[in-house]
Order: C-alpha cells, then structure tokens, then sequence
C-alpha cells in the first residue's frame, strides 16, 4: 500500500539549517546527557560513550524533529492542527509538542505498534486512529485526513525540518566529545542518520557514522542495496520503532543517508534481546529495542574500527514491560 504526497519544492539541507533547528527548538527540548561506559569500553577496548536521547519527556529522539517542523508552520496552519502516521514515538512526539503549542492532533498507527505507546498517545491526549498493519498503512489515511481536514501532515523522516531537527544530536556530541570518531545511529526511515551524518560530517568528514538495523524488514538497508527506495512487508521485531517503509518517492533521507552512511550492521533479534538485558543489568538502564540495537553492535565486536571515541545513540525507552520480564527471565 503506498500513498501520495502533496508536491513541494525540494529545498537542500546544509549545517545552517541544523543550527536553525537548535535555536528554534531550545525553549522546549532540553540537551541531552553524553555518559562514559565503563562496562562497554572495557568490553571492546576504546571509549564508548552513550547519547541518552531516552530521557526526553516523551521517551525518545522524535520530539527534536517533531518540535522544529511544527514550531515552523504558520500560525493559520497551526489553527488548522497537525496529522502524522508513525510506528509510535513520532506520534508521540508530535502529540506532546502539538499539547505544549495547544494544537489539535490526529496520531494515524497500525496495529502492531505496541500498547506502551499506544498508552503513551491517549495520555498525550492525540486522536488516535489504528489503520492496517504497517506504518505504510497508516501514511495513507493520514494524507487522506491531510485532503479531508486541511491538517498539516507531519512526516516521520523524510523532511528538511525533521531532519535538522535530529541533526541537533549532532551538535550536541561535537560539544560533548571533540575527540569523537565514530558514531552509531539506529537506522530505519533515515531521519536521524540523515541529520546526525549531515551536522557531524560538515565539521569534520572523518568521523564514521554507522548505521545499525534488525535483520527483519531493514528497508533502507535493502534500498541501499538496491540503488533505490523498495518496498518490503513488516515483520515482528523487538525494534518495532525502526519498522515501517522510506518511501518510493523519497524526497531526503535516502539520498543523504547514501552520503553520509560510512557502514551498515544487521542484527539479529537474539542479540537485540541479549542486548537489552545486558543494559538493564550491568547500567539499570531501560531501553527498547531500537536503542538497544546500537549496544548490540558494540557487544558483537561488529565495529570494524578499533580507535577513537565512540558514541551509541539510545534513541528511546518506550517498551512493553510484559517484553522487559520475558527478557530479565530469558537474559539475566
């Protein structure tokens, strides 16, 4: 199932537009901390640092890029609200940004986005709607809402705001760790490689970003394969926030993901699950799959690097606690 976007000038991202995002959105997203690993250092011998994007009120990364699209829109479209389709913490985010901003949104999920986030949207007071069963799904009725009700549809990824508002980590980690290397990004729709790799690589195109996916339904790893945005059915993954299609019209983030991307690492979902047993254990740290995916890498020994500062993006902490007690039985 595939749906159509509304038309719009292509405009090109540069590292103005990442610093834009970061004044625009000061007054609501607060900087996020950078910890040292003790534990993982040891483990692979060099400096492993954590970017704890789980501590956002929402949970997640999302609220960066959901904040500098919505806090750009004219004040008439604000009026009209917001729509948006996501496999959770997007919608989430948008939800929390559009209750901040006093602006009506409609959250559009499949039904396999787990009931922690569902949770989450009813007490972020969004209008739900569940269509199908995949994020591809959801968009269609969402561009439908954005026809029927003139609502302002914000996109997951592929869209110059969202992207220099995740690009805003970027910035954050240079402050945080000017000896920085390498860094590894969890990668599904592209948005927070595409601006992480877009605010990094300006000030210093050596730094490796490395893009970490499951090996089920990895779209983008298999569009880049491909040459081109491809379509694949959704699966069942602990990383359920990395689901969902790039689009065939991809408008930004394949392209910049292809340049920016310096390696891209499958992991399986025994080491997804290791890995987020692992983090509750040895850090008291709660994280869902999608973040845990990056710690899965470095626990493999996957990085083909061996020097350097190296930063892992937890990108968010919102999972199913009937997932977290099947892990502490299985895992700890």
């Amino acid at each position: 199932m595939t749906f159509t976007k509304l038309t719009k000038e292509r405009k090109e991202l540069n590292i103005r537009n990442v610093w834009e995002a970061r004044k625009r959105i000061g007054h609501l997203i607060n900087k996020t901390p950078v910890i040292q690993s003790s534990i993982l250092s040891e483990i692979i011998g060099r400096n492993v640092y954590l970017k704890l994007e789980n501590v956002h009120e929402v949970g997640a990364f999302k609220v960066r890029g959901a904040a500098n699209k919505i806090l750009s829109l004219s004040e008439e479209e604000k009026k009209r609200g917001v729509a948006t389709y996501s496999t959770g913490n997007h919608g989430m985010a948008v939800a929390y940004v559009a209750k901040k901003l006093g602006i009506d949104a409609i959250v559009c999920i499949s039904n396999r986005v787990p009931k922690a986030k569902v949770d989450s949207l009813k007490r972020l007071g969004a209008q739900i709607e569940i269509v199908g069963d995949s994020q591809d799904a959801a968009g269609v009725r969402c561009y439908e809402l954005e026809k029927e009700k003139g609502l302002t549809v914000i996109e997951p990824f592929d869209d110059p705001h969202i992207i220099s508002g995740q690009g805003t980590i970027g910035l954050e980690l240079l402050e945080d760790l000017p000896q920085l290397t390498d860094v590894i990004v969890p990668l599904s729709g592209g948005g927070l490689l595409s601006g992480i790799g877009l605010a990094l690589k300006s000030n210093d195109h050596a730094i490796r970003v490395t893009g970490v996916s499951m090996e089920k339904s990895a779209v983008m790893y298999e569009s880049l394969k491909a040459g081109k945005p491809v379509t694949m059915e959704e699966s069942e993954t602990l990383a359920d926030s990395l689901l969902g299609g790039i689009g065939l019209d991809n408008q930004y983030t394949f392209q910049m993901v292809q340049k920016y991307i310096d390696d891209v690492i499958l992991i399986p979902e025994d080491e997804i699950a290791y890995s987020m047993a692992f983090m509750m254990d040895k850090h008291r740290m709660i994280m869902e799959g999608a973040a845990a995916i990056g710690i899965a890498a470095v626990l493999g020994r996957k990085i083909p690097y061996s020097e350097g500062d190296m930063a892992v993006i937890i990108s968010g902490q919102n999972v199913d606690l009937s997932v977290l007690l099947t892990l502490i039985q299985n895992y700890t």
